[in-house]
Order: structure tokens, then C-alpha cells, then sequence
């Protein structure tokens, strides 16, 4: 025992260093273990609840193309119609045409 103590009296530098880096080994296993259990919950919180979010988000956006393409199917008609009018009118005579 008496060894031990003389050991470790001449060697106390390198028992502190070892010891220290012991310390910082496990702090920054911890670290990592704490990170990667975050970055775990936040994929987990991320799959359950962005794939609601993200499928209501996209209705809304299908909702908003129906109604653009409803809008331009009627642009279409309208556009159509009036150029069917004047077509029609420039095989007329101006004097025939009605005047509003």
C-alpha cells in the first residue's frame, strides 16, 4: 500500500491528467448521447406531426388550383365569346353594326 501511495505522490500529474480526461470523455459521451436523443425526439415529434400538417398544407394548395383553373375555364369562355362577336362582326359593314 505503501508503493501505491509513493506511486501516485511521484506520478500525481499523470493520475490528474488521466483522471481529467476521463472526466472530459464521459461529459462529452453524455453530450453525444443527449444530442442524438434530441435529434431523435425531434424527428419522432416531426413525423407525427408534420405529416398532418404537410397533407393539409397540400389541400390547400389543391383547393387554391381548382379555383385557378375554374377561374381560367371561365377566362377561357369569355375570351372565346368575344372573339366569336367580333369575328362575326368583321364580315359586316360598319354601318350595320348596332351601336350601343
Amino acid at each position: 500500500m505503501s508503493e501505491l501511495r509513493t506511486w501516485l505522490n511521484q506520478n500525481s500529474t499523470l493520475v490528474y491528467f488521466l483522471f481529467a480526461q476521463a472526466v472530459a470523455l464521459v461529459g462529452g459521451g453524455a453530450w453525444g448521447l443527449q444530442y442524438m436523443v434530441t435529434l431523435e425526439t425531434r424527428v419522432a415529434i416531426l413525423e407525427t406531426r408534420g405529416a398532418s400538417y404537410t397533407i393539409s398544407r397540400l389541400d390547400k394548395i389543391d383547393e387554391r388550383l381548382t379555383v385557378l383553373e375554374q377561374q381560367i375555364k371561365n377566362n377561357h369562355t369569355s375570351i372565346d365569346r368575344i372573339v366569336d362577336v367580333l369575328t362575326k362582326e368583321l364580315g359586316r359593314s360598319p354601318s350595320t353594326i348596332p351601336k350601343p
